[in-house]
């Protein structure tokens, strides 16, 4: 195949969501009000976490790395997203294109393999609470970390290398607002048939497999507590639903997506700002702004702030 420097075309136009002014105008305050909730919620949790040694624990450790990928992986299209709503022509260069895809997989496998470190950890608090700490250890922790951003570089790059070896000799508009595998194969210049297989086998495998597992990780911890507490599930319901929610608002697009051939539909790209802008919203509210150690805690810094000569 060609290289990428043999492709005759050099940049793509991104298609974005709507061409009604009043819809630019509505999407503008939305992503622009959503990202700055995502910019200060999660820089907030992270700083909180790294400031208060009350929560030098495993879960906190976690959620604050959970924060900085939210943070990474909404920032790699919301804020051109923005920038492109007032723009007559949406233009991204072939190589930022490329740098684009490859960070939107790298960050989206990390945050998965991230989920299920999370899920393992309060599965260990719940159910072998006498071994906790023993178990999530801080080397524990460290290597879940490590294993994630191991598993999502090679996750991307397993994938990365093909498509950008591929012929692109136009038509060059991309229908949606960033750029992403199946909408850019769909324009090269050969049969992508056989490399379709290979994005299902890769991300659709690994989002279905990390969904599945989840689910089944947090129904087996219901049971235990059910077990238990003499069925009184009230409080761990309420806590795990709500990470249950989340589970299945980032899962559920790259599902629709990537689990079955292509062709994409206009659907798709709408489906994507649950994981690029309302996750990441989600994502403080519910794993850290509920909890009531991270409250405390939050208090305890705006103390700090207001009144730092009486620290």
């Amino acid at each position: 195949m060609d290289g990428p420097n043999d492709s005759v075309v050099s940049e793509f136009v991104l298609i974005g969501l709507s061409n009604s002014w009043e819809m630019h105008l509505f999407l503008f305050w939305f992503f622009s009000l959503f990202y700055m909730g995502i910019i200060l919620g999660n820089l907030f949790i992270v700083f909180t976490v790294i400031i208060d040694s009350h929560l030098y624990t495993p879960m906190y450790f976690l959620l604050a790395n959970l924060s900085l990928l939210d943070l990474g992986l909404s920032s790699t299209t919301v804020p051109k997203m923005i920038s492109d709503l007032f723009t007559d022509c949406n233009i991204i260069s072939f190589p930022k294109c490329m740098i684009q895809i490859f960070f939107i997989h790298v960050m989206g496998g990390v945050e998965m393999v991230l989920l299920i470190a999370m899920a393992y950890d309060r599965y260990t608090a719940i159910c072998k609470p006498l071994h906790y700490l023993t178990i999530m250890s801080p080397k524990t922790c460290v290597s879940f970390v490590v294993a994630a951003w191991i598993v999502g570089i090679t996750h991307a790059v397993s994938q990365f290398v093909f498509v950008i070896n591929l012929p692109f000799c136009g038509p060059n508009e991309v229908d949606s607002f960033y750029c992403d595998f199946p909408r850019v194969m769909k324009l090269a210049c050969v049969d992508t048939y056989k490399l379709e297989f290979v994005i299902i086998a890769n991300s659709g495998f690994i989002s279905m497999a990390t969904f599945f597992s989840l689910i089944i990780s947090y129904i087996f911890i219901l049971v235990t507590v059910w077990k238990r507490s003499s069925g009184d599930l009230s409080k761990a319901f309420v806590t795990l639903s709500a990470h249950i929610t989340v589970v299945i608002l980032f899962f559920m697009p790259c599902m629709f997506l990537y689990v079955w051939p292509f062709p994409t539909s206009s659907l798709d790209k709408y489906l994507f700002i649950v994981d690029f802008a309302i996750t990441p919203v989600l994502n403080p509210a519910i794993y850290t702004l509920r909890n009531k150690d991270m409250r405390v805690a939050m208090r305890r810094l705006g103390k700090r702030i207001v009144h730092p000569t009486h620290i």
